[in-house]
């Protein structure tokens, strides 16, 4: 019998000058980046709450604190390849997940696929196994200000037993 499971992950952060904008492990043209401990990467990290939460794991702050300087400035794809290795390790295997980034700016219409392939690819998985896709707010809260950007994830993983 196969055992799913579901979780979902959110992540928000500040759009700051001086740093660059990574969504979806694709650094993009934008005047402002996210303040974050890592590359403050809101998709991959709402994706990696999700994955660690759907296999009972804990969350992303259990493995990668942002007072342990080791993560200062990380690759988000790096820190999202390690979380799914520990799911991994407990049994689990994804799949699908389904990514979206909630913000007025950038638009990533032309991007989305791309930042879908290097999310699979970071863990090892097929393309279409993981989307990505974005929302406005229109104008409402901090996203719709422009005062930041969040992401929400959802991924369904399996355990054949």
């Amino acid at each position: 019998m196969t055992e799913l499971r579901v979780g979902l992950g959110m992540d928000a952060h500040k759009l700051v000058e001086g740093v660059p904008l990574v969504l979806g492990g694709v650094q993009l043209d934008h005047p402002r980046g996210l303040a974050g401990h890592s590359d403050g990467d809101v998709v991959a990290h709402a994706l990696i709450d999700a994955l660690l939460g759907a296999a009972d794991l804990g969350d992303i702050g259990t493995f990668f604190p942002s007072d342990d300087e080791q993560y200062r400035d990380a690759s988000s794809l790096d820190l999202l390849w390690k979380a799914y290795r520990e799911v991994r390790d407990a049994g689990w295997v994804l799949v699908n997940a389904d990514c979206v980034l909630i913000g007025e700016a950038p638009r990533i219409a032309d991007v989305r696929e791309e930042m879908a392939s290097r999310l699979a690819e970071a863990i090892g998985v097929e393309q279409g196994h993981v989307s990505v896709r974005a929302t406005t707010t229109d104008g409402l809260g901090f996203a719709g200000r422009g005062e930041g950007l969040a992401a929400t994830a959802v991924a369904l993983l399996s355990r054949s037993g």
